[in-house]
């Protein structure tokens, strides 16, 4: 059977490989720290399978966490800037392939699909070939390494393990963030456990003026918003802005209803995933795939949307879920 553990290891063999060619690259700025940082991280992968299955103790991943904030954090990370194809060989290449690049980013979710539809019959002795509790997860793993096969046979480049190359030199040029959806959705765990939610209610309830649904209204959206381009993920900030406004008081005390002013009040959050950096797999990553001069170009683009969307979801709210 085909476990999720297996999808981990995958990813750490990844990171591990990586740290590895950036520490034989003796002309790397930062070699020490950056293969130190990516190497790991990618043995946490492999330890952490280990801890899900209670064999080992959890509290040597938080110095692991703790070590690579470090490194992050005191400018240990570089960029190599690893050998890549220039501009004009880019050109030939897309005016050769044609439509035909797009074959390789596709075989992505076809092949997600046809796993996940066709796990429960996939067998080999009476046990499912896949493991039923991660569907998703281990097709979405097996979608993306056979879009790395297919990009390999279609465009022939002269090493095989182009796709570690070019994943390595993409991750660098990404840098600590790419672990920022990671940190985030544990920090929005964080927040909710420890009772900010409570917190923030009350506080809330102490400056919103009695009776007033519109004032509500606004409090809980820019709430959601807010807390958003703080966290960087509308999920880590709903169960937060839901128990302090959301449920209390837009559905216990003026009726709401709950599927309508949740659904838009994750929309009012996402407004705020358009203007912030601490969305980086949305904002940032891009940037720096696309090699933009200015790495906040996607949120300055974005902010003439999100804004006005977030006064749309106000006045939707307000006219739809209570009349």
């Amino acid at each position: 059977m085909i476990k999720v553990e297996a999808v981990f290891w995958l990813i750490g063999i990844l990171f591990v490989a990586w740290a590895f060619l950036i520490a034989r690259e003796t002309t790397h700025p930062k070699r020490w720290g950056s293969s130190a940082f990516w190497g790991l991280l990618g043995l946490c992968f492999f330890y952490g399978t280990w801890v899900q299955a209670k064999t080992a103790p959890a509290w040597i991943l938080g110095i692991a966490v703790l070590v690579l904030v470090a490194l992050a954090s005191t400018g240990m990370l570089g960029d190599g800037k690893s050998k890549t194809t220039s501009v004009e060989k880019r050109t030939e290449f897309a005016a050769k392939f044609g439509n035909k690049l797009f074959i390789p980013a596709l075989t992505i979710p076809v092949v997600t699909v046809v796993v996940v539809l066709l796990a429960p019959v996939l067998a080999i002795g009476g046990k499912p070939l896949i493991d039923p509790a991660n569907t998703t997860l281990v097709a979405l793993a097996i979608g993306a390494v056979a879009a790395a096969v297919v990009a390999v046979l279609i465009l022939r480049p002269k090493q095989k393990l182009a796709p570690v190359f070019e994943g390595r030199r993409i991750l660098e040029s990404i840098g600590w963030a790419a672990l920022l959806p990671q940190m985030l959705s544990t920090l929005g765990i964080l927040f909710t456990k420890a009772g900010v939610g409570t917190a923030v209610g009350i506080l809330a309830k102490g400056v919103l003026p009695a009776g007033s649904l519109l004032a509500a209204v606004v409090v809980y959206c820019v709430g959601m918003f807010l807390f958003t381009v703080l966290m960087g993920n509308g999920f880590a900030a709903f169960p937060i802005m839901t128990a302090a406004i959301g449920w209390p008081v837009l559905v216990q005390t003026f009726h709401g209803n709950p599927a309508i002013v949740f659904a838009i009040g994750m929309l009012a959050g996402f407004c705020g995933t358009l203007c912030t950096p601490m969305a980086a797999n949305f904002n940032l990553v891009p940037a720096a795939l696309l090699e933009m001069k200015n790495k906040y170009g996607v949120i300055k683009a974005q902010m003439a949307t999100g804004v006005p969307l977030l006064g749309a979801n106000i006045v939707l709210m307000y006219f739809l879920a209570f009349h």
